[in-house]
């Protein structure tokens, strides 16, 4: 079983696999026999070098644990040195301890036993910042913003959020008891039963526009249901008049490989090679190809993606844009193209380490960092432009390898307005949601839910005592000048003019919050819904003013997908 799981947020690809049955020091010797003496000396050397300094860390590890001043704690040194030792390599081989075990399996299934609420600390408290539509907490009344006060007895003021989780979590059909408090008032005690919580790889569809049939399906992850979920989402839209389809992979970080080969064979036929992976070790090489008859090989398809769709997420649009399959609409994807094997070790924990590199279609591998080559601080570099190589999709398109997978069509958002970062910062629309749902009981269907001059007033007054600090661009620039001309002794000479320059930039927050209103509005609308119809209704909202959505919709109006697959259109 093949994972690539997103970064920080992007994961890692993993190949699930048995343990070797031979050691490495026995492998090692048979492959010297095998391969005549050359081999032997050279595998002889890499042995001595490998027993040499295994020696020497196991001395140092001893003196340590017995010499240094103070408690080492010789799990966490251990640890500590692990790690260290596997980020020289690459951010995504990693060592994953017993302890971590039940993270690991969150990543690769979306499923734990809890309540089904996420959690974040505010100030002293941990408060439910969201719960899960359907699940325990939601269906006791806990809403977010409630402050947690204790979990089975145990007070958790001081504990990080990450105690606080493992406390809830447990065993489906366990009992928890937890203690809540809304809005500074009397405590409330939740006696939940414990379920399985499955995150949706598909947590929103729907047709977005009538008019022209087309569906939308948003693909979160690439857990072990993501291909049944996509596979029925596009049955349930067909079945409403679907006739053009947009799926969206904006933000997913990747999964399962297997079910992103799933994915791609919904829109492509039997036989058509998906992806292959390439590392040092032959057996490891492995081909993928589409393996039944295809559920819709004609529907016109757009993909969505943006800086965040790595790993999966690339293969699926990559493959349908080798294949001239898929107009991929957005910005240029992250660029991760390596593989991960999964490998049990002793005490129950594992070893996630890289062993090959994986090639779409057109025979292009889309890996943007090259780990193996770094700079004089030490940071691994990017692919260089003089080894960029050209390739040609299905239809005779060029496309490119080393970067990522660059959209047929771009789009690129307008950054948000820097105030919106500072009302995020100090959780300020987080805080009047909140406020909110305590005094309205509903707000109707989420997608025609706006914020009225009436409910921006409301937000404005909430704001204008509560303190947020936000820098721009130009201050920070600003910064930087004022740096230089002081190490250049400047400053005292333009003194008068670079604050009076510095008075004309520093933001005023009164007047961004009217200038910025409709990047403000946009953000609080999402806060809003979300209290009432979760993530379902934040994805419906985003629906109307979504550019990326927008600009698929065009295409399927002018015919335009088809013009850019046969490269008769721009």
């Amino acid at each position: 079983m093949v994972m690539i799981p997103f970064p920080k947020h992007i994961h890692t690809m993993n190949i699930h696999s048995s343990r070797t049955p031979a050691k490495w020091r026995t492998w090692i010797i048979a492959a010297a026999i095998s391969g005549g003496g050359a081999i032997t000396i050279s595998a002889g050397d890499s042995y001595f070098e490998i027993s040499k300094n295994l020696e020497i860390f196991t001395e140092l590890y001893k003196e340590l644990n017995i010499y240094y001043v103070d408690d080492t704690q010789p799990g966490k040194l251990m640890k500590t040195g692990i790690d260290a030792m596997l980020n020289s390599l690459d951010p995504y081989t990693q060592y994953i301890p017993e302890s971590d075990m039940e993270d690991y399996r969150f990543m690769t299934t979306g499923q734990y036993g809890g309540i089904g609420a996420l959690i974040k600390r505010k100030g002293d408290m941990v408060v439910v910042s969201e719960p899960y539509e359907n699940y325990p907490a939601m269906k006791a009344g806990i809403w977010a913003g409630d402050e947690i006060m204790e979990v089975d007895g145990r007070k958790i003021s001081g504990m990080n959020t990450d105690e606080v989780s493992k406390l809830l979590k447990g065993q489906a059909g366990s009992v928890v008891k937890v203690v809540t408090r809304r809005a500074g008032g009397a405590a409330t005690m939740h006696e939940l039963t414990r379920e399985e919580i499955k995150i949706p790889d598909v947590p929103f569809k729907g047709i977005v526009d009538e008019a022209n049939h087309v569906g939308y399906i948003k693909l979160n992850s690439f857990t072990q249901t993501a291909g049944q979920e996509v596979r029925t989402a596009l049955k349930e839209l067909k079945e409403q008049g679907a006739t053009h389809m947009i799926l969206d992979l904006r933000g997913n970080g990747g999964g399962l490989l297997r079910e992103a080969v799933n994915i791609v064979n919904l829109f492509v036929p039997k036989n058509e090679l998906v992806v292959e992976t390439k590392g040092k070790i032959a057996e490891w090489d492995k081909t993928y190809k589409t393996l039944s008859e295809a559920m819709e090989a004609e529907m016109p398809l757009v993909v969505l993606v943006d800086g965040g769709s790595a790993s999966a997420s690339e293969i699926v649009c990559g493959a349908l844009q080798d294949l001239d399959r898929a107009v991929v609409v957005g910005e240029r994807t992250y660029g991760k193209g390596l593989v991960q094997q999964t490998r049990d070790l002793y005490y129950n924990s594992k070893l996630k380490v890289t062993v090959a590199k994986y090639y779409i279609p057109s025979g292009r591998c889309i890996q943007k960092i090259d780990y193996a080559h770094r700079d004089s601080s030490g940071t691994a570099v990017t692919v260089a432009d003089s080894t960029i190589k050209a390739f040609k999709t299905r239809n005779g398109r060029p496309v490119f390898d080393g970067r990522g997978v660059a959209p047929d069509v771009n789009v690129m958002e307008p950054d948000l307005a820097k105030v919106v970062g500072g009302l995020y910062q100090e959780d300020l629309f987080f805080d009047f949601a909140t406020n909110y749902r305590h005094t309205h009981p509903d707000i109707g269907p989420a997608e025609s839910f706006k914020v009225t001059d009436e409910i921006y007033t409301a937000f404005m007054d909430f704001v204008k005592d509560k303190r947020f600090e936000y820098d721009t661009e130009s201050m920070e620039a600003l910064d930087s000048l004022i740096a230089k001309t002081k190490q250049e002794r400047y400053y005292e000479h333009a003194q008068v003019q670079i604050e009076a320059l510095r008075k004309e930039l520093a933001p005023d927050r009164s007047e961004d919050l009217v200038r910025f209103r409709s990047d403000i509005e946009e953000a609080l609308k999402y806060e809003i819904v979300a209290r009432y119809h979760f993530q379902t209704g934040r994805a419906k909202a985003g629906m109307g003013t979504d550019p990326y959505v927008r600009k698929a919709i065009d295409l399927f109006a002018q015919n335009g997908v088809n013009a850019i697959l046969t490269g008769t259109g721009k």
